[in-house]
């Protein structure tokens, strides 16, 4: 019974990111850049027995903010106009809240092949106060970007597993959102991100005290074409390092787990001309005319975070879980920085062939 827990229902990794990004209230808005938004857990990164399809329901909570007395460097990024505008303005506020809930299917192809799709729904929610103008709320929600994942597992043994996988992001979300009127809201308020991307990922566990003490470590890379508007979503790195505990031989219906998440993230970068804004006259100044692909300043970022949290069994019919992402060290050059975040999710396995139940 505590074998079965432990290979349905191993405990989580998470690495929570946002696509987030803020609303000014001038028709050049506030670019407050991006940060992916994915949770993986063990059961997703498994592959799961011939046959047998896990199922997670996953929703994560992230809230993002301008750091205190920062914020007044973020630039106008306007993909519509292809321009670019450098600013210095006095922010008072700016925060972002992403709300994503996710279905990820994970079916066992064969004993050690795999395939993972990943169905998200984002909620983006912004309130920006810029200048000293009134807050501007701005709301988008849709269907995400769906990614699918094959896996293959190189070496199984009855106490570890190492896992390769290819992922492929879909621009299934919606790219053509506006922001006011006819003005289309900035690329990194978009629900999706408006062409493929690609993500190489391996996962690794292993067994230190049999149902026990699990240790796990999983590393991915993604990267994203530029899209339709000539702008491209920086490269990311994300590492995760944990263990996963049954504290009480007594108690195999509870795990508990403890994580650190490394997350590094390029700039974006469009295909812009650039300009500079005077505040003092609510204009801009003309600095290049050429289309280039430049870097979108206060983009990027490099983020450190210890995340605990508390898996158990529901009545041996489900497992629930839940995780508080806490940020250790939060470099995002000005721009809005993560909060504490919060995944809640359950997981369930269904045999389709073969096998027992």
């Amino acid at each position: 019974m505590m074998r079965k827990l432990l290979c349905s229902a191993l405990a989580v990794s998470g690495v929570v990111g946002i696509a987030v990004s803020i609303l000014s209230p001038s028709p050049a808005r506030a670019s407050c850049g991006s940060v992916s938004c994915f949770v993986v857990i063990g059961s997703q990164q498994q592959v799961p027995m011939k046959g047998l399809l896990t199922v997670n329901a996953i929703y994560n909570f992230t809230p993002m903010e301008a750091p205190s007395g920062e914020g007044g460097r973020i630039p106008f990024a306007n993909q519509g106009e292809r321009s670019l505008t450098l600013a210095n303005l006095n922010v008072n506020r700016i925060e972002t809240t992403t709300r994503t809930a996710t279905l990820d299917l994970n079916y066992g192809l064969t004993e050690r092949l795999g395939i993972q799709v990943a169905i998200p729904y984002k909620h983006v929610e912004s309130d920006a106060q810029i200048d000293g103008v009134a807050p501007v709320p701005y709301s988008e929600r849709g269907l995400g970007d769906i990614r699918a994942t094959l896996k293959y597992n190189v070496l199984p043994t009855l106490r570890s597993m190492v896992v390769l996988g290819v992922g492929v992001d879909f621009p299934t979300g919606s790219y053509g959102r506006f922001a006011q009127g006819t003005t289309l809201a900035e690329s990194t308020l978009q629900i999706g991100r408006g062409n493929f991307g690609v993500i190489p990922v391996i996962y690794q566990t292993y067994e230190l005290i049999p149902h026990r003490l699990n240790q796990f470590a999983m590393a991915s890379y993604r990267y994203t074409a530029k899209n339709s508007d000539g702008y491209k979503f920086g490269d990311e790195v994300n590492v995760s390092l944990g263990v996963n505990l049954i504290p009480l031989e007594k108690t195999p219906w509870l795990v508990l787990t403890q994580q650190f998440n490394f997350r590094w993230m390029q700039n974006d970068a469009m295909d812009a001309a650039l300009f500079r804004f005077n505040p003092g006259t609510g204009s801009s100044i003309l600095l290049d005319p050429a289309i280039k692909f430049r870097a979108v300043p206060t983009t990027g970022s490099t983020y450190v975070a210890y995340s605990p949290g508390v898996m158990f069994n529901v009545f041996n019919f489900a497992s629930a879980y839940f995780i508080a992402q806490i940020p250790i060290h939060r470099d995002f050059n000005g721009n809005l920085e993560q909060q504490i975040s919060y995944i809640f999710g359950v997981t369930k396995s269904f045999q389709l062939f073969g096998g027992a139940s």
